[in-house]
């Protein structure tokens, strides 16, 4: 499977808050966040789902990986995902593993292993509080 996705105990916005702090605490930062369902009803389109798009970065591990292969560039930074689905609130993120895969440099998968274990850590602690 291409993400990772888990449930969590709160809404949206809730969730979107401890995820915030959560990251912080791993040296993640949020850079953006794209609230889906607000900007397309700014443009004028119904759309009553929370969807939330954050893009987080650790600047130290960034610069490590760009300079190990710039193609790692594409993926970044990563996006993680907080949503609604019939009812239920859900963090979700596609796998950097999965992504370092596409450049087919080998030597970037223990370093793709890292950060997506401490995403997943940050979202399950997020998801549980």
């Amino acid at each position: 499977m291409f993400h990772y996705t888990v449930e969590a105990n709160q809404t949206v916005e809730e969730s979107v808050k401890v995820l915030e702090e959560v990251l912080r605490e791993e040296k993640f930062g949020v850079l953006w966040d794209f609230d889906i369902k607000d900007t397309l009803e700014k443009k004028g389109f119904d759309y009553d789902q929370n969807y939330r798009v954050l893009e987080v970065c650790n600047p130290e591990a960034a610069k490590e990986v760009l300079t190990q292969n710039f193609m790692v560039g594409y993926f970044l930074p990563c996006k993680i995902v907080v949503y609604e689905d019939q009812g239920k609130t859900k963090i979700g993120m596609p796998k950097p593993t999965t992504l370092i895969e596409l450049t087919g440099d080998e030597s970037l998968k223990a370093f793709a292993e890292d950060i997506e274990s401490k995403l997943v850590a940050c979202m399950d602690k997020a998801a549980n509080k």
